[in-house]
């Protein structure tokens, strides 16, 4: 976007939401259904209409349910499925997370999605939120190719585990890119961004998003406001790097 190299990424689980975060300024979407339990895979017409009518890259979620993210090899089978069919639809990406039972990062499993995805970039979500160690599971997600990690640094938002996200972003070094998510808003991206580094920001506004009276215009505002608050924060910094010259 004109006036700032950060990337936002918005998390939509409906064409029109899709179509306001493009209009709000947003660099990507996040396409899930389901988004009251996380984020779930969305089904193929609701992915072949966003890919038709939106121009932004579009990842997709590759969940096959809610609650923990310890799968069967059912389970497992169906999310290989849903990746081949969203390539067949002209997906840029994918959104994943693979656990063992130890509660540790699925290096194996995560990695032969990876290589599953192609040249398609694969996220790995949050699921690394939840395990007994965030810095472990950091190496682990950088072992199975993924190019980026979603996290909230191990807590419930990305304000409360920005000191976390920080070291994240700093321990990823080119590796991996380290995306901060959780209760981003116009609010506090600033601060986040501020205080970790991150280049790539993650946003449901499920606080928007759940309320009744809430329509796709005030969806695109919201978005719009946190892409206005990173172009102040870019330009900000732009002139505090000059004044030190």
């Amino acid at each position: 976007m004109v006036g700032t190299s950060f990337i936002l990424e918005i998390s939509v689980d409906t064409l029109e939401r899709a179509l306001a975060a493009e209009r709000g300024g947003a660099n990507r979407i996040e396409l899930c259904s389901e988004l009251s339990q996380g984020g779930l895979m969305p089904d193929a017409d609701l992915v072949r209409s966003v890919r038709e009518m939106v121009r932004l890259p579009i990842f997709v979620m590759i969940r096959p349910r809610g609650g923990d993210f310890v799968y069967s090899d059912r389970e497992y089978a169906e999310m290989e499925l849903e990746i081949e069919a969203a390539r067949r639809l002209g997906v840029d990406g994918f959104v994943l997370g693979i656990l063992r039972r130890d509660g540790e990062v699925d290096i194996q499993r995560t990695r032969q999605l990876v290589e599953l995805a192609g040249r398609s970039p694969v996220t790995f979500h949050r699921a690394t939120d939840v395990t007994g160690d965030i810095h472990k599971a950091l190496e682990d997600v950088v072992q199975t190719g993924a190019e980026r990690l979603l996290s909230s640094g191990g807590a419930a938002t990305a304000i409360e585990g920005i000191d976390c996200l920080k070291k994240l972003v700093t321990g990823a070094a080119s590796r991996v890119l380290v995306m901060p998510g959780g209760g981003i808003t116009a609010s506090n991206v600033m601060v986040v961004a501020e205080a970790t580094g991150a280049r790539e920001f993650h946003a449901g506004l499920s606080s928007i998003a759940a309320r009744v009276d809430a329509d796709e215009g005030r969806f695109e505002e919201e978005v719009r406001k946190i892409r206005r608050a990173l172009e102040r924060f870019q330009i900000a910094r732009g002139l505090s790097e000059v004044k030190r010259i």
